[in-house]
């Protein structure tokens, strides 16, 4: 199975490089069994989001991009 047959979206993630507008940050997903690092872009609507946050993939650019946004409120 390639990297593009893994469902990533719905994974939980938490950024380890703010990703914000006009950024690329980066966030660590839990993922075959492992743990991954992946470019990470805001989701649209999604603000800053610092070192820490835990995150929801929302899209899957492969083979290492992802959208993002705050898996709970504030």
């Amino acid at each position: 199975m390639g990297e593009a047959d893994i469902e990533m979206v719905g994974l939980i993630g938490r950024v380890t490089g703010t990703v914000g507008p006009g950024l690329v940050g980066e966030v660590i997903v839990r993922i075959r069994g492992g743990a991954e690092h992946f470019l990470a872009h805001p989701a649209p609507g999604t603000g800053r989001l610092p070192v820490g946050t835990v995150v929801t993939v929302v899209e899957h650019l492969p083979p290492r991009t992802v959208y993002v946004m705050a898996a709970y409120d504030n």
